[in-house]
């Protein structure tokens, strides 16, 4: 990133040598070789978390490449941040030759990842019955809009289901759904479709067999609200939606400061004391009536003119810092692009990744790592972003054909290439 703080910047080459590479610290799932039939977000999720672990992601793409790398609005950084560590190969499964191939590179697969519509991968002789008599070590991860029922042949997107999920209703306001400002439930489901995989190679390890598996959009969606049935289920009430502000704290609320916002919660007493104590609110603290949540939720209108007033004469950082020192939860509020420049993540949770499509191919764009640390060590990227087929000669040597077959798929539109 340069100084300017540019999520995107530099030119650079493709992956070194790997020969001449220095060696690398093992993975997870060093070893694991996944098969992934995916576009926009879901599946590609699901395939990055296990790249990310190490498994050796083989992606394959249509020809012309996947075509969520030439998306553009909300939809212009998919490919980018869900397909790092990945190999591509390029390869018309219309043609008999390239399903030839595909199933040979499944044989000795552990996993497949699809995310197509239900009976598409049965039709070109991919389904999970055919492979896994052939494989029957084969994990075979379906990524789909709805797991068996009555839905389960209706067309589902992200917005789809956070909108009959009740997911949408929760984040607008009343009368006007919003769906989530990120692509949540794709990445959800992800995650889910991911934790299965990883279930179902245990359970292997264990019996030897292989098992399909399968995350969807509908139901991750009721997962995620599923606090919210369960909060009805305990209080006998409805929930509302969350922009209608919760009764559940006194203090839980956005403060205008001098130079912008702050959100700031207090959910305790002995936060409602520190508080207090710390920002010269001696009367407030010393009120019984306010002495715990409950009274303070009752007695609001009394505190609250106060608490606003307090905020409006401080600057935010000076805010901030005094809430940091009590140990209070509080949240700057940021946009997106803020975060190419947060302190935090730039420290350990960011990695450059290079790009390969569009007017900025080759270029850095700097994006968060996998949210989580294993034995102190985060994950970085070890592959960038596949040009459209970059390893199609390499995945079709894998298979045991040789240079000239290889030049004869080529020729014949069976594999491509853009190197």
């Amino acid at each position: 990133m340069t100084a300017t703080g540019s999520p995107a910047t530099g030119q650079g080459a493709r992956d070194p040598d790997p020969s001449q590479a220095p060696p690398q610290q093992a993975r997870p799932l060093d070893g694991l070789r996944v098969i992934e039939f995916s576009h926009m977000v879901m599946g590609p999720a699901t395939g990055v978390i296990l790249a990310d672990l190490g498994a050796d992601v083989l992606k394959v793409e249509p020809p012309g490449g996947d075509n969520t790398r030439r998306l553009k609005g909300s939809g212009g950084g998919y490919f980018a941040m869900y397909n790092r560590n990945k190999r591509s190969l390029c390869a018309d499964l219309k043609n008999p030759k390239a399903r030839a191939l595909a199933q040979d590179l499944l044989a000795d697969a552990d996993v497949l990842l699809e995310n197509f519509r239900p009976g598409a991968m049965d039709k070109l002789g991919f389904g999970y019955e055919a492979l896994s008599e052939r494989n029957p070590r084969l994990v075979y991860c379906s990524l789909k809009g709805f797991l068996p029922g009555p839905y389960g042949e209706r067309v589902a997107l992200d917005e789809v289901t956070q909108m009959m999920g009740g997911l949408a209703y929760m984040t607008g306001l009343p009368g006007k759904p919003m769906r989530a400002g990120s692509s949540i439930v794709d990445i959800t489901g992800g995650m889910f479709g991911a934790l299965a995989v990883l279930a179902a190679l245990q359970e292997r390890n264990r019996t030897g067999c292989g098992q399909r598996v399968t995350s969807a959009l509908f139901e991750t969606t009721a997962f995620l609200v599923g606090q919210h049935m369960a909060q009805q289920s305990v209080l006998g009430e409805e929930p509302q939606p969350m922009s209608i502000r919760s009764s559940a704290w006194g203090v839980y609320d956005l403060f205008d400061c001098a130079d912008g916002q702050l959100f700031v919660a207090v959910v305790s007493d002995t936060q409602w004391r520190r508080f207090c104590a710390d920002f010269g609110l001696e009367p407030l603290g010393a009120d019984d009536a306010l002495a715990d949540n409950a009274g303070r939720v009752a007695g609001r209108e009394r505190f609250m003119p106060t608490l606003r007033e307090l905020f409006a004469g401080l600057g935010r950082g000076q805010a901030a810092a005094k809430l940091a020192r009590a140990g209070l939860p509080f949240a700057e509020i940021n946009k997106p692009s803020d975060l190419f420049d947060d302190p935090h993540l730039a420290q350990a949770g960011l990695v450059d990744v290079r790009l390969a499509d569009g007017a900025r191919q080759g270029t850095q764009a700097r994006l968060p790592k996998l949210p989580v640390e294993m034995d102190g060590r985060r994950f970085d990227v070890r592959r960038h972003l596949p040009r459209i087929g970059e390893h199609s000669r390499e995945a079709a040597r894998g298979t045991g054909r040789n240079e000239a077959e290889i030049e004869a798929l080529m020729a014949d539109g069976v594999l491509f290439e853009n190197r």
